[in-house]
């Protein structure tokens, strides 16, 4: 419910991004508005952005290289038939 300190705001953001969010926001029972402002109290609360925001990308490029490697299955070790072939392996 609308009180009188209230004031629409307008954002602008990508179509499909709104749709996206819209979709995930009433999965958990919350309007578009709601949210937003929910986003804005936590701000507040942590004094700053509530999450980390940052050039690094995610996974870095040595955890992309390890994923691309297991996908073609290149410098794989093991299996191992005993934990201390296992062992043995890791302290190499």
């Amino acid at each position: 419910m609308a009180s009188t300190n209230d004031i629409t705001m307008t954002i602008r953001t990508n179509s499909e991004i709104k749709k996206t969010a819209a979709a995930l926001f009433n999965d958990l029972g919350l309007d578009m508005s709601t949210a937003v402002n929910m986003f804005l109290r936590e701000c507040i609360r942590k004094d700053g952005i509530p999450f980390e925001v940052s050039r690094k990308e995610i996974p870095n490029r040595k955890t992309r290289r390890a994923i691309k490697n297991a996908i073609n299955n290149k410098n794989m070790v093991g299996p191992f038939k005993t934990v201390e072939e296992l062992m043995e392996s890791l302290n190499a």
